[in-house]
């Protein structure tokens, strides 16, 4: 077979996953290659394949499947699946799986995120260099092809969310959820059905054209329907999930947001109560909230990379209970170290059912900084420009684990090149508002090179 490209094949293997526009940059060819590939670097008898709503999502299933097939692996098909269901699967089933989805990104998009069995990551470090190479040279048929068998594991993946509540006894909410045409329709309902909650659905319906609203609920005007029908319900939490599911955003009961850092110390702190002294794992763009919960709650905070591959990691090695980024990943030992957005969103509704107060309140104790959120520069040399940064901050506590943080007493700022763009991803938390708003804009005229004084 005639190689790939490897120019375009650099287009769309990303730093944990694949992903691109289609058909012009991923299609039916291309997929029948890479499920081959990772069929053969596996060497897995069986191969799970998840996938979202998304228009080209069957097309690029079965194609995926003729190529593991081609190599000789048999395919397990879960149909309609999110990743957090994926990962379940993969981890249940000790089987090595492939998520069909592009996440949060426009309808013509679409993408495969694959893991090992135990759900253990797959990233540019831990496989997929090697795959992508294996796509670039082609496959020979075996002459001796797999199989393909169904299995349905959606009411298995409930019992498993329900399992993280135990025996507590739910006091009734009104919840309101948007999960944007995409695969939190599946699973979602699925859940909260079994709870004492009155439930308000925005946009059920599986459908990979996003009609109502891009699946991207970290943009605020994707949170626009949801934080309307949170008011006009009366509701006391609203929850948004992305297009895969596997990430959940929440508003309080005044259509306020609710930080991944806050879901993070929240979640820490359910978590300890069932663990004491654990080991819990952040990322270094967490507010100084995370570990300051953990520790006063007997937990040791342990601070890592950006990235659910550097997580995982850290949770392997530690036996970490809890790992969570600002983003809006929470990571559950119990789920095979795997990513679930309606665990966490299952595990604050808990806490919020035996709070005698809204969630406002509740996470009161938690609002103790101002954050800038994460703010992007389009820059020519990220290095030098990093470099600049650490020269105009040489008087803070500086490190190197993943871009360059430093820390003084009343502010801290991380700055990070992004893996597929020549941009420099910036975040500044401070003790008040105006003190971030100087400390934010000093940084970005260094990186944005508008001013030696910067």
């Amino acid at each position: 077979m005639p190689l790939v490209s490897a120019v375009d094949l650099s287009r769309i293997f990303k730093a944990y996953d694949v992903r691109g526009v289609v058909p012009d940059e991923l299609d039916e060819e291309l997929a029948r290659r890479i499920g081959a590939a990772f069929a053969g670097w596996t060497g897995a008898p069986r191969i799970l394949i998840g996938r979202d709503c998304r228009l080209s999502s069957p097309a690029i299933a079965s194609a995926l499947a003729e190529g593991m097939n081609a190599v000789g692996a048999g395919v397990v098909d879960l149909g309609l699946a999110s990743t957090d269901l994926l990962y379940f699967a993969a981890g249940s089933l000790d089987l090595p799986g492939v998520m069909i989805t592009a996440s949060h990104n426009p309808k013509q998009y679409n993408g495969l995120k694959f893991c090992l069995g135990g759900a253990k990551p797959v990233g540019e470090e831990s496989g997929l260099r090697e795959i992508r190479a294996l796509t670039e040279a082609g496959f020979t048929p075996t002459g001796h092809p797999g199989a393909i068998e169904h299995q349905d594991l959606l009411p298995a993946f409930v019992e498993h969310v329900m399992g993280f509540i135990g025996s507590t006894e739910m006091r009734p909410l009104t919840v309101v959820i948007d999960t944007a045409n995409g695969m939190g329709g599946l699973v979602a309902p699925a859940v909260f059905e079994r709870l004492p909650i009155v439930l308000h659905h925005l946009y059920p319906e599986l459908d990979g054209t996003f009609p109502n609203h891009p699946a991207d609920p970290i943009d605020p005007e994707n949170q626009r329907d949801l934080r309307a029908a949170v008011l006009e319900h009366g509701a006391d939490i609203g929850l948004a999930f992305d297009g895969d599911a596997d990430r959940v955003f929440l508003v309080d009961e005044r259509a306020e947001d609710v930080s991944g850092s806050l879901v993070t110390a929240m979640v820490a702190k359910a978590m300890l109560r069932r663990e004491p002294g654990a080991a819990i794992i952040y990322n270094l763009i967490c507010s100084w909230t995370v570990p300051e919960v953990i520790r006063e709650n007997g937990g040791v905070p342990i601070r890592t990379r950006v990235g659910h591959s550097f997580i995982k990691q850290e949770m392997a090695e530690t036996g970490a209970i809890f790992g969570g980024e600002h983003s809006g990943h929470y990571y559950f030992r119990e789920n095979y170290r795997a990513d679930s957005g309606l665990i966490a969103a299952v595990l604050v509704l808990v806490q919020l059912s035996e709070a005698t107060v809204p969630l406002s309140e509740l996470l009161a104790p938690f609002r103790r900084y101002v954050a800038s959120g994460e703010i992007n520069s389009r820059v020519d040399d990220q290095g030098a420009r990093i470099e600049e940064v650490a020269a105009v901050l040489a008087d803070g506590r500086q490190d190197r684990l993943d871009g360059l943080t430093v820390e003084f007493d009343d502010w801290w700022c991380n700055v990070r090149a992004s893996n597929t763009e020549p941009l420099l991803r910036l975040n500044v938390e401070a003790r008040t508002e105006d003190l971030l708003k100087d400390r934010t804009a000093m940084v970005l005229r260094t990186i944005r090179g508008e001013g030696e004084d910067a």
